[in-house]
Order: structure tokens, then C-alpha cells, then sequence
């Protein structure tokens, strides 16, 4: 009976399971993989390095690339794929709006915010027409600035409430004809209506009832303040 009891016991040592090894657990935090990626648009260097500089700060985003004007930024942007991009509107060779959609017309689901000193309603139309997912001011905080980046990120769009009441007012109110636009163009100029209808090839009369359709849209009884209104619109540029 003891042989069997010395085998019985060795074959429980030799069923003993084998030392399981322990499992790698994913590290928790910002590392460079998980950083946000920006793209900075603007042609001045000195907001450019302004930008780089307070982004940099942040652990949980990183600065992949900086252009100097709108069709930089686009090829910038397909070189790196950026998770957020920061775009001017008024830039040389291809202004904010053209590069902004182009930008989309590669992909629909890019997250691009307009930062600029632009606050026409004019402009946030067409920025937001463009697909802009965030729209700030140049003079915002800091922090505004930052939590938008992280927001447009999420998914999110990010437009101050006092822009985004002048966006519904354009959406809203009546908007000019191209053929208007192309007559307050030439105002600023100080051409008559003869010869604002010669250098659009139409008549005097025609150009006279472009011009009291805007007076009445724009809700002015003067060019200068026409020229005012449009200029402060972004409907127009000096």
C-alpha cells in the first residue's frame, strides 16, 4: 500500500498548475501619442510663435506644423493629418474660407477653428457655410482658446455666444445679391452709377436699383455708411 500512496503524491506535484505571468498594464496618461496635434494657419509670425508657445505649455497637446498662408496650410495639413487646425481668414494666395474648403473636400470630418480678428457676420457665415467646427477671436483668453482645441477635439463646436447671435441675424436677414456685392465693391472707389454700370457692363438705371436694394437691406441712407456697414460685415474688404 505505500508505493501507491509515494505515486498518488507525485502525481499531485506534477498537476500543479504553472506560474501564471502577470499581465502589462496600459500606462494612464498624456503621452506623446495621445497629445492632441495642431496646425497653426496665420501669416504673421508673431501670432504663430505666440500660438506655438502657449500650446506647447499643454501636456495634452503638441504643435505638428506652422504655415504662412492658406495654401501652405493645406498642404501642410495633408502632410500631418493634424486632430485640430487653427486658420486665419485674411491670408495671402488662397484666403481662410478657400483653404478651409479644401481642407473638408479631402476629409468632410476635419476639425478646423477660424481664429481671427474678423467678426463680421459676414465672415462667421461664411465660415461656418465652409464647415469651420469653432470660430474665436483673436483678443479671447487664453483658456478660451485652449478649451475650444480641446472641445473641437471631442467632437464639439465652439462659437461664443455673441458671435454665434450674429451668425443667426445673417442666416436671418436679407442677404445681398452677387450682383449688389459686385456694385458695393466699386463704391468705395467713388464711382458714379455710370460708372459703376460701365465696369459691370450693365445700365445706369440697372445700377441705381442695385443701389437702393442695398441702402434697404443694409438699412442705410448713404454710400459711406453703406460702405461703413458692409466693411464692418465682412461683406466687403478695404
Amino acid at each position: 500500500m505505500k508505493p501507491k500512496k509515494k505515486m498518488a503524491a507525485r502525481s499531485k506535484k506534477s498537476a500543479k498548475k504553472p506560474k501564471s505571468t502577470p499581465k502589462k498594464v496600459p500606462k494612464v496618461g498624456n503621452t506623446k501619442g495621445s497629445r492632441i496635434t495642431v496646425l497653426i494657419a496665420d501669416d504673421h509670425s508673431v501670432v504663430r510663435e505666440g500660438l506655438v508657445s502657449l500650446i506647447t505649455r499643454k501636456t495634452d497637446m503638441t504643435v505638428v506644423g506652422e504655415a504662412g498662408n492658406g495654401r501652405e496650410a493645406v498642404d501642410l495639413w495633408k502632410q500631418h493629418r493634424p486632430d485640430v487646425t487653427l486658420l486665419d481668414l485674411r491670408m495671402p494666395e488662397l484666403d481662410g474660407v478657400g483653404a478651409l474648403k479644401e481642407i473638408r473636400s479631402n476629409d468632410e470630418k476635419a476639425r478646423i477653428i477660424v481664429l481671427t480678428t474678423c467678426d463680421g457676420d459676414e465672415d462667421i457665415y461664411h465660415a461656418n457655410q465652409a464647415g469651420a467646427k469653432g470660430y474665436l477671436l483673436k483678443d479671447a483668453p487664453r483658456e478660451a482658446l485652449m478649451d475650444c482645441i480641446r472641445r473641437v477635439h471631442s467632437g464639439e463646436t465652439c462659437v461664443p455666444v455673441h458671435l454665434a447671435a450674429k451668425l443667426a441675424q445673417r442666416v436671418s436677414g436679407e442677404t445681398l445679391s452677387e450682383r449688389e456685392i459686385d456694385v458695393l465693391k466699386l463704391m468705395p472707389l467713388g464711382k458714379s452709377n455710370k460708372e459703376i454700370g460701365s465696369a459691370l457692363f450693365i445700365s445706369e438705371g440697372t445700377v441705381k436699383s442695385h443701389v437702393k436694394s442695398i441702402f434697404a437691406k443694409l438699412n442705410v441712407i448713404s454710400r459711406t455708411e453703406a460702405v461703413a456697414n458692409a466693411t464692418r460685415r465682412g461683406l466687403i474688404q478695404l
